[in-house]
């Protein structure tokens, strides 16, 4: 599922203050090469014993990640569930309560980066 208005779509960072906002809130620079990061929040559903996770991808708009100096720019913004081995389901259904707490990390963030 992509995760729309939540005003992070568009919005620049350099990679130091990106991270450092991005880690208080418990999300977690996975992927990433020179040019580009995901970003990854793991929501746990108790009720179901489901993980799910919060992305968001970003792409370097002036310099080269290695740089802390580096600008980015936040792409979309998904939720998937957990799918075994590897990856996300992204079509499936999102209990209420873990949506509510994507929004809320989310807003977090867009205000931390504002």
């Amino acid at each position: 599922m992509i995760i729309e208005n939540t005003g992070l779509n568009g919005m620049t960072s350099d990679l130091g203050h990106l991270d450092e906002s991005a880690e208080k809130l418990g999300f977690v620079r996975w992927q990433w090469e020179y040019t580009r990061a995901t970003y990854d929040l793991k929501l746990e559903d108790n009720a179901s014993r489901e993980t799910y996770f919060v992305r968001f991808n970003t792409r370097a708009v002036e310099g080269k990640l290695e740089n802390p100096n580096a600008v980015l720019s936040i792409e979309a913004v998904y939720l998937g569930r957990a799918t075994f081995p590897h990856g996300l389901d992204y079509e499936s259904q999102v209990p209420q309560q873990i949506l509510n707490i994507a929004n809320q990390r989310l807003e977090q963030l867009r205000k931390l980066l504002a």
